[in-house]
């Protein structure tokens, strides 16, 4: 099985899909959706970059940043499909995410993320991310998690 990755727009329908599943799965973990604004532009390079995941070329991930500064990032819509998870798709994301940034010019990524969420939270302290002050709509949310790092540029 191939796993390659590839910039999509916000809109394509790979990722409207994706997009309405983890919001479907915010809304079983939390209780409602991200409620963080989101404008598709926003993933629209050089302001950011929307990435998918597709294995033997059905889309199973999709992750990408928003430009938030000249020099930070945030990570937003890291997902990957319940029957792909648990064989590497989102560190693979996540470490393509990193690259492309950099090579975009920013220094530091930031995230959030939230508790019931275990293995993002794995996943983002396994590859560097440390903890860092709440930033955005859910800055001052009790049970928000906020991670950051510095690319390698």
């Amino acid at each position: 099985m191939e796993f390659v990755i590839e910039a999509r727009p916000y809109g394509d329908p790979d990722v409207v899909r994706m997009v309405a599943d983890v919001q479907a799965e915010y809304v079983v973990l939390y209780g409602g959706p991200d409620e963080a604004v989101v404008d598709p532009d926003e993933f629209v390079p050089p302001n950011g970059l929307l990435l998918v995941g597709l294995v033997d070329g059905e889309p199973v991930a999709m992750g990408g940043w928003r430009r938030m500064s000249d020099t930070v990032a945030e990570i937003k819509r890291m997902y990957v499909s319940k029957p792909a998870r648990r064989r590497g798709y989102s560190r693979r994301m996540l470490a393509e995410i990193e690259r492309r940034a950099a090579a975009a010019g920013i220094a530091e990524l930031i995230l959030n993320t939230g508790p019931e969420q275990p293995e993002a939270v794995a996943l983002y302290e396994q590859s560097g991310y440390t903890v860092i002050p709440g930033f955005g709509h859910y800055a001052d949310h009790p049970h928000a998690l906020f991670y950051g790092k510095p690319t390698a540029r």
